[in-house]
């Protein structure tokens, strides 16, 4: 679930570096496919966005999707329910999240 600035900077986090036994069963989102294109734009997430991406999950264990805060960018979407055996993790440490980055 997309998390706001509130979220991550009073809530503990962790990042996470994994590798990927079975690449095979990475589903790339074709953004040319996405009904609505303001999906990919900065703002709050819908019900519809959700449940494209549950449908998604539901058959592909990961999914990468166009990242909407950089066009050059990319985010692993991970069911860890079915994608048991297919990654395992390689590194976890804190995310520390840079407060100058809070609005005034």
């Amino acid at each position: 679930m997309h998390k706001g600035f509130d979220a991550l900077d009073t809530v503990a986090h962790k990042l996470l570096s994994i590798k990927l036994h079975e690449p095979a069963k990475i589903h790339v989102l074709d953004a040319s496919t996405i009904a609505n294109k303001n999906w990919l734009r900065p703002g709050a997430f819908s019900q519809n966005q959700q449940k494209h991406g549950d449908g998604l999950l539901s058959v592909h264990p990961f999914v990468i999707v166009p990242s909407v805060v950089s066009s050059h960018s990319w985010n692993l979407l991970i069911d860890v329910s079915t994608a048991g055996g297919a990654f395992e993790l390689v590194h976890m440490e804190d995310f520390a999240l840079d407060t100058r980055l809070a609005k005034p």
